[in-house]
């Protein structure tokens, strides 16, 4: 039976040509050698797996001219020491005495030491003078994947080379040239998977890839892979995000379950998650595409799923995960704390569509006013009879000019006549009510007939009445207790109550009285059409708190009372009386609201914070403590 040689030995380069990934040194190296500008001490640095051990054995043979040398020729001039099992001062001293010999064939002797970070610290002292002034035929060549664990003065003395790790794409050729040599027909994205389980080492690459060749034969697929090196699948992320973006949270944890039962570890699946919302990420630029280290047709996965994923959402999953990295090792219940990271994306995604849907709440106030009434006319004046109800009548009656009042009346007879009653039938002059004087005026003559929303029965006035905007009465002045913006206003109060600040001390915040019915409603209504007002997002949340604390009082049908504690308070209540008043207008059918503003001082309380006063606060209660002082002769501290 013929002895196997593993991949990682059989395909070891042979000339810097044949280095994958590393085209940065092994450049370097041989326009060093080809200009004769070679340094007396090289140290390569770098993880596992990544080619310094080879590229230190091609450089021996170089400088040597291996063209020209054979394998037991070449053997005599490169020494090749393990600094892990030779590390004392001895081994450094025996090394040593070796380098004054000159090599028997070729020009220079090559001394490789691998591992050279093994070396104790007096075993680093005797090294340095040899290698900081060695002879002209020796050439010293430093390993090592721990560069921070060499004594600066032995770096200061080499020239180095850092290996970087293998891109997934160079491992991932390499490993299609290997399975082309050995005649393995291997899929594209299992050679993808299996170079990035290698974590950028070529040496444990090719070790994986034995392992598979030995498991499946000549076949390799993708899901041998997975199976096989017990991979996290890629679908499970991809059916995550789906599932997330479907707020379909019982499969999502479903999913999870399944990961689990599978014998994942539950941080595999979180950094795997983070990992993949970085992808998604990055698929959604075409100048990062190519940043994705995964098979074609993973790749299109990505690009598919990113393109259906808005950048928000995968910004807030990669934070989510990305914190439960950190939490997950001190989490005493791990499992919930993964649940509660995959319900945060549902939530986030059931909070978008929520704002993705056209939104009911008016912009401005225009949208709370009442519909025009058509125009109405006739060819002769008519009254109005006694028994209509009619709601909100006008307390000033104004005479019109002949040419409106024949149009209002027409108005008026056509109303009447739709309730079943003739002009002849209609009184001449019908008394005006007590409380008319005491009623707001209707902005516009159609509003005085309208009965749609009538709650009493008072009697109408007799003709067809112009609305006419209230007179503003002179203002009282007030002793104090005013908001900023009442203040610059300059605006005079009707009661000298200091706390008492009525809404007029704003004009502006408080919108005025407009066109419309004036309902009458009860306090059960008002509680609900606050609860939804302040269920709105654009109410701040000092506004949210107040109304959620209190209840406005009802004053009158269109009068409001609500106390406040200071004038902040004041001026946040102004301001969203902008947004306030017409939804309760349009909710509560009356356009006459409006409100009454109390600041209610509150008692401030002298806190103690020093020492001396608690002390004195506690003498004032117990004159015995003063004596007790006195007696143990302290000092408060």
């Amino acid at each position: 039976m013929e002895q196997f040689v593993v991949s990682a030995r059989k395909y070891r380069p042979q000339a810097f040509e044949a280095v994958v990934g590393q085209s940065h040194i092994t450049d370097t190296l041989l326009k060093s050698v080809d200009n004769d500008h070679l340094a007396q001490a090289l140290l390569f640095c770098g993880p596992r797996g990544v080619g310094k051990t080879t590229c230190a054995r091609i450089l021996a043979k170089v400088i040597n001219g291996g063209a020209n040398l054979n394998e037991e020729e070449l053997a005599l001039n490169i020494f090749e020491l393990d600094a892990a099992s030779n590390n004392s001062v001895d081994d450094i001293r025996r090394l040593i005495d070796q380098v004054r010999f000159a090599p028997q064939t070729g020009k220079f002797k090559v001394y490789i030491i691998d591992e050279v970070h093994m070396l104790s610290q007096q075993a680093f002292n005797a090294f340095l003078k040899t290698l900081e002034e060695p002879p002209a035929h020796a050439i010293f060549i430093l390993a090592t994947t721990e560069k921070h664990k060499i004594i600066p003065t032995i770096l200061s003395r080499c020239q180095i080379f850092d290996f970087k790790r293998i891109t997934v794409d160079d491992i991932a050729g390499h490993l299609a040239f290997v399975a082309e040599k050995e005649g393995v027909n291997a899929e594209p994205e299992a050679l993808h998977m299996i170079a990035e389980k290698a974590d950028g080492a070529l040496r444990d690459a090719l070790s994986l890839f034995d392992r598979m060749v030995s498991f499946s034969g000549n076949e390799l697929t993708y899901d041998q892979v997975v199976n096989v090196l017990d991979i996290l699948d890629y679908n499970y992320f991809f059916r995550a995000i789906n599932l997330a973006n479907e707020v379909n949270y019982p499969d999502l944890l479903l999913l999870y379950n399944e990961v689990l039962e599978k014998g994942f570890n539950g941080h595999e699946f979180v950094v795997g998650m983070a990992k993949h919302f970085r992808d998604l990420l990055v698929a959604r630029e075409p100048r990062t595409v190519e940043l994705l280290e995964v098979g074609p047709s993973i790749r299109e996965q990505y690009l598919s799923q990113s393109k259906a994923s808005s950048t928000r959402f995968l910004l807030h999953g990669l934070k989510v995960f990305n914190e439960l990295d950190g939490q997950y090792k001190m989490a005493s219940q791990p499992r919930i704390l993964v649940e509660l990271g995959l319900l945060k994306l549902v939530e986030f995604i059931s909070q978008e569509k929520k704002k993705s849907q056209p939104s009911v709440t008016p912009k401005s106030t225009e949208d709370f006013l009442p519909p025009a009434l058509p125009k109405r006319t006739a060819p002769a004046p008519q009254t109005v009879p006694a028994a209509t109800p009619v709601q909100n009548t006008p307390p000033a009656v104004v005479a019109p000019t002949v040419e409106k009042d024949a149009t209002l009346a027409s108005s008026a007879s056509e109303s009447v006549a739709e309730k079943g009653a003739t002009p002849d039938d209609l009184p001449e002059e019908p008394a005006l009510p007590e409380n008319a004087a005491h009623e707001p005026p209707v902005a516009s003559p159609e509003a005085a007939f309208d009965n749609t929303t009538s709650e009493t029965s008072t009697p109408p006035p007799a003709a067809p009445i112009a609305s006419k905007k209230p007179t503003p009465q002179p203002a009282k002045p007030n002793s104090g207790g005013l908001s900023l913006m009442a203040a610059l206003n300059d605006l005079s109060k009707e009661n000298n109550s200091p706390a008492f600040i009525p809404e007029e001390a704003d004009e502006e915040a408080a919108p005025q009285v407009q066109e419309g019915p004036q309902s009458v409603f009860n306090e059960k209504e008002l509680i609900d059409a606050v609860g939804t007002y302040v269920k709105q997002r654009h109410v701040k949340t000092a506004i949210r708190t107040l109304l959620s604390a209190q209840v406005p009082k009802i004053l009158d049908k269109n009068t409001l009372q609500i106390s406040l504690d200071n004038n902040i308070q004041l001026g946040y209540f102004n301001e969203e009386q902008k947004e306030l008043i017409p939804y309760l207008r349009k909710k509560l059918d009356n356009f006459a609201l409006r409100f009454e503003t109390i600041l209610v001082e509150s008692e401030q309380v002298k806190k103690l914070y020093l020492p001396e006063e608690k002390y004195k606060h506690m003498a004032e209660k117990n004159a015995n403590l003063i004596y007790l002082r006195q007696k143990i002769k302290t000092d408060l501290e």
